[in-house]
């Protein structure tokens, strides 16, 4: 009629009679009187494990015959809970119900709101590598030079620095869009474009942008670079159109400017900045290359025919000019006169007879 139970060190006994718990037995020897054998005892070592598992847990949490030496944490669907064991972060819980023995270890427990999606905590990294992480958190990273811009259920909630940001899951739809701030460049090209004088020629541009609102970058439209690409195809076509062939070719620069004044506007209203446009390449048709390289070629012949005649008549007036000095100085035409000689006697045999009665000293009378 009478049973004897001996729990040992670091054990705890359930007594159960009926499916209900009777008591809590610690260690030591105990006589219980049981006639009809309804009495059943569960052993537990909160020793090996901290987590009391029952199957009758929801009847032992609401006994009140655990005391001080069990905590019990019941989760509503808004709560969850962080729980460290002797001093080290062990689990996060879902809602629920829990018991944990704290008889042979520190247990600390922190019951959060998850109401707000987000969980914000001094020990997140720890959190976030713990048992439970990868059931009950949405973990997103951002990237150096990057912003995310956080959704809930569709409503717009915050942007993101770069960094780690954890969420619950399960209360709420979340949405995070991963938005570059660093410098970007847009290639448009392959532009066929007709100019003011029914020139079509191929274009090839570039503009260069950064993300400046992350928020309106992804809510005004859905690609901003692209309806920014598409801007600029269009503020092309307008520019072009409006010159005719020679003056785009050599005003490439005011393009570019006009270009980029044109885009900024558009730019501003998609959350982007622009910082420097520029034309690449303008290229021509088969026929139309052919044509201008002949209209060089004969630009380049004009010109050097130009620059001949200007040389000529240049050496010709300096002929005249000499010719005038010559002939109103006598002397200086004598000196010029045994200059010419001199230079003959570097090349032939030379003898020279002068005389002044009979005008020898005029002029030559013998060349070999």
């Amino acid at each position: 009629m009478f049973h004897r139970y001996k729990i040992n060190p670091h054990e705890r006994g359930l007594l159960f009679k009926e499916g209900d718990l009777v008591t809590v037995l610690g260690p030591g020897v105990h006589w219980y009187l049981d006639p009809l054998m309804k009495l059943r005892l569960h052993v537990v070592s909160p020793r090996v494990n901290p987590w009391l598992v029952h199957p009758s847990l929801d009847l032992i949490a609401r006994s009140g015959e655990l005391g001080s030496e069990a905590t019990v944490i019941d989760l509503n669907d808004h709560q969850r809970g962080l729980v460290w064991i002797d001093k080290r972060f062990a689990r996060l819980l879902a809602p629920g119900l829990y018991v944990l023995w704290n008889v042979e270890h520190e247990v600390r427990v922190e019951i959060v709101d998850a109401r707000s999606m987000q969980l914000v905590h001094a020990d997140l990294p720890v959190i976030m590598k713990g048992s439970g992480a990868s059931e009950l958190l949405e973990i997103v990273n951002v990237e150096a030079g990057h912003n995310g811009v956080w959704f809930r259920d569709g409503a717009y909630q915050a942007t993101l620095a770069p960094g780690a940001w954890v969420f619950w899951k399960g209360t709420g739809r979340l949405k995070v869009i991963d938005v570059d701030l660093r410098e970007q460049t847009l290639d448009i090209n392959g532009q066929e474009i007709m100019t003011a004088d029914k020139v079509t020629l191929r274009l090839n541009a570039l503009v260069v942008y950064r993300v400046t609102d992350p928020l309106r970058s992804v809510a005004e439209v859905d690609g901003a670079g692209q309806a920014l690409y598409r801007a600029a195809q269009l503020a092309l076509r307008e520019i072009v159109g409006a010159r005719e062939l020679d003056v785009l070719l050599v005003s490439k620069e005011a393009l570019a400017t006009e270009l980029s004044e044109l885009t900024k506007a558009r730019a501003g209203e998609l959350g982007l900045t622009v910082l420097s446009t520029g034309i690449r390449d303008v290229i021509l048709p088969g026929d139309m290359k052919e044509l201008m390289n002949k209209v060089m070629e004969a630009r380049k012949a004009a010109e050097a025919s130009l620059i001949s005649r200007r040389e000529e008549t240049a050496s010709m007036r300096m002929q005249a000019n000499t010719a005038k000095i010559l002939e109103s100085n006598p002397t200086l035409m004598k000196l010029k006169e045994l200059e010419v000689l001199e230079k003959v006697a570097d090349k032939a045999n030379l003898t020279v007879l002068l005389g002044g009665e009979s005008g020898l000293n005029e002029r030559v009378m013998k060349l070999l």
